[in-house]
């Protein structure tokens, strides 16, 4: 079922993205308004539109987050497989997605400590746009 439901979204998803889809979705949308002087501006014309684009939108949220929850998983797994093969890193790093925020926040906190103050961070990173 997983990986039907993981086939299944990641088209879906790279369908939606695609200009395509939106052109589609203008269409269906201009065509909507164009009928409603042909059913008098009814609510069921209304009615049409609003059912229509909630049950896009409801399983549309589904396929997105299953798509974007693998690709996030396939983006920390490619860099926690930096982390343990380069030599200076910190294993540590593994696994810290599972932290709460305020546990995050404090790992970043440290980190930004570690780079030094203020200014010098600031010079550094100053220093880095310049080579652009």
């Amino acid at each position: 079922m997983d990986k039907i439901f993981a086939a299944f979204s990641h088209r879906v998803s790279s369908a939606a993205g695609q200009p395509v889809a939106f052109i589609l979705a203008v269409a269906v949308i201009l065509i909507w308004i164009v009928t409603g002087p042909l059913f008098d501006y009814s609510d069921t014309w209304q009615l049409i539109i609003n059912t229509g684009t909630t049950i896009v939108t409801f399983l549309m949220v589904f396929v997105i987050q299953n798509a974007q929850n693998r690709d996030g998983s396939a983006m920390q797994a490619k860099l926690d497989e930096l982390i343990r093969a380069v030599d200076a890193a910190r294993n540590d790093f593994i696994g810290i997605e599972h932290l709460t925020e305020a546990q995050l926040e404090q790992i970043k906190a440290a980190l930004e400590r570690e780079c030094g103050d203020d200014e010098t961070h600031r010079l550094a990173l100053e220093r880095m746009i310049e080579r652009r």
